[in-house]
């Protein structure tokens, strides 16, 4: 029933004093040290969640330079994020993965901060030789996050590795064929195009929004893993903010 002591009759006055004094000091000593650990664990939680919030500006902050390169807008990174983390949903992934995806995937191009201006910014097409040197650009962001201890870079790692390797083994750096590209690159690759076709870049105009959707759709099974154009595009048709996007813009490029 909960009984910590116990008196004998007849009661001594002076002793039953002395026993509740006691189990009220040693009740109160135990509240006070269970107060403490309480106000410790709130402790390690903030401070975990701050260090987690540093991890995560220093990781956007990167993301940003290295997206100043060649769109000083720098939100190129983070609506391919959003895509990926959207599309990763419409796939089953569970939470804490679609979270990691979202913030990872901003470090994609990450590599780009290695190659020369002259290539990086040139209006025009690329020469063999320069898209060799462009195509390096995803072993150098692998280099940069690599030797990572934390799961977030790690993955970050993984997309910037793979995320131009295509579904039917002619991508690059590694030529990886369907399923044997991580799934987080193979859901990054298809924001990251979609989006780069969308959107004015040095060297292109913008695509219609239907027109680039049209263009995922024609590439299933060649370039993309189609289970992930297929959540994409679902992700794109479902969201108002992207219809319109780009309305009257002419196509000027296809995809690499």
């Amino acid at each position: 029933l909960g009984a910590r002591d116990f008196l004998s009759k007849p009661f001594d006055f002076h002793e039953v004093v002395l026993r509740v004094t006691n189990l009220l000091e040693t009740r109160y000593l135990h509240l006070k040290l269970q107060s403490n650990n309480e106000m410790l664990e709130d402790q390690v939680h903030q401070r975990t969640r701050q260090l987690d919030e540093a991890q995560v500006e220093i990781l956007e902050r990167m993301a940003r330079a290295a997206e100043f390169r060649d769109d000083d807008t720098g939100h190129h990174t983070q609506r391919v994020g959003w895509l990926a983390a959207e599309s990763a949903i419409r796939l089953g992934l569970p939470s804490p993965e679609v979270r990691l995806l979202r913030l990872a995937a901003t470090l994609h191009d990450l590599g780009k901060i290695a190659i020369a201006d002259a290539i990086l910014l040139k209006p025009g097409k690329l020469t063999g030789e320069e898209m060799e040197v462009m195509r390096t650009h995803c072993m150098r962001g692998a280099e940069l996050l690599g030797g990572g201890h934390s799961a977030l870079i790690q993955l970050a790692e993984t997309i910037a590795r793979s995320h131009h390797e295509r579904w039917d083994g002619t991508g690059y750096p590694q030529r990886l064929q369907g399923e044997a590209i991580p799934l987080p690159a193979r859901i990054v690759a298809v924001a990251d195009v979609f989006d780069a076709l969308t959107h004015e870049r040095p060297y292109k105009h913008a695509w219609p929004v239907e027109q680039a959707l049209n263009e995922l759709r024609r590439q299933k099974e060649r370039l993309f893993d189609p289970a992930v154009v297929d959540a994409a595009v679902q992700t794109v048709e479902a969201n108002p903010l992207w219809r319109g996007l780009t309305e009257g813009m002419s196509q000027t490029t296809v995809i690499d």
